[in-house]
């Protein structure tokens, strides 16, 4: 099974570059999974339902959120809708829910979204949260385990990796949208701390830089706003899962939409 993950889209310049290059990358590495980030979505903050189903029809099949997953509210109704998950440590009453199983081509297959505890929101603690629900889907005997942690830091995504690296197919990180070059398949997990955003590269992590520098410098700053014209870039994560649910390789794919041009950062293999 090839699978491939997209982190943080970020307003309307990730939609349009994730619309314009997902479906040729889709048919040409034979896809039968992808799964993307929606946290940001919609003008930086959230995901409308118009959103939502512009980027299911450019191939993204299960998307996951995380701090911003209820900006918008309308996408309280839209769980029961649309394959979509939201932090599972988020409490049991919130809308949604934070894993989601599938069948892909006879295999199923899990998805798990968490988020860390740092300079985030107060809820459940991660760890143990994902752990209980790896104990479940085992129980089940579901073998493919994915997992996107929306974290601040390195080091909870780490301690997660090393909790998990020998029970599920792959630990994405999320949220700081800039990517890390730590990609790697250890004991059969595919590992990245994050994928990096999808949308506008020459700002300040997809948003306009004004506001972020007026704040730095001021201490004040004005609502973020997406800009109307960037350098875009892509990025993703290629990877294949064999029957028994552990990665067999991994790749990084970054689009640059000026140039067209695609580098492919291969993981390194090794055992922990």
């Amino acid at each position: 099974m090839v699978v491939a993950f997209i982190g943080d889209i970020v307003g309307r310049p990730g939609r349009k570059i994730v619309g314009e290059f997902l479906p040729k990358i889709r048919e040409e590495f034979n896809i039968d999974l992808v799964i993307a980030n929606y946290e940001n979505a919609s003008h930086g903050f959230g995901l409308t339902e118009k959103n939502a189903k512009e980027l299911f029809s450019y191939g993204i099949d299960v998307m996951s959120g995380g701090n911003h997953s209820f900006d918008k509210k309308e996408i309280f109704d839209m769980f029961d809708k649309y394959p979509l998950i939201r932090p599972i440590n988020y409490p049991d009453s919130t809308y949604g829910k934070g894993v989601i199983e599938l069948e892909i081509n006879g295999i199923r297959v899990a998805i798990i979204n968490a988020m860390g505890s740092y300079a985030m929101p107060i809820c459940d603690n991660p760890f143990l949260k994902v752990q209980a629900c790896v104990d479940e889907l085992e129980e089940k005997g579901i073998k493919h385990i994915i997992l996107d942690f929306h974290a601040e830091a390195t080091s909870e995504k780490y301690v997660m990796f090393h909790l998990l690296k020998n029970r599920v197919s792959a630990i994405f990180g999320t949220h700081t949208h800039i990517g890390t070059d730590d990609l790697m398949v250890a004991n059969g997990c595919c590992y990245v701390s994050d994928v990096g955003l999808s949308g506008c590269r020459d700002q300040v992590i997809g948003v306009d830089k004004t506001s972020p520098i007026s704040k730095f410098t001021k201490g004040v700053g004005d609502h973020f706003n997406i800009p109307k014209r960037c350098k875009k870039i892509f990025q993703l994560i290629i990877f294949e899962l064999e029957m028994s649910g552990r990665a067999l390789w991994a790749k990084k794919l970054k689009i640059y939409e000026e140039s067209n041009r695609v580098e492919e950062t291969l993981a390194i293999i090794e055992e922990f």
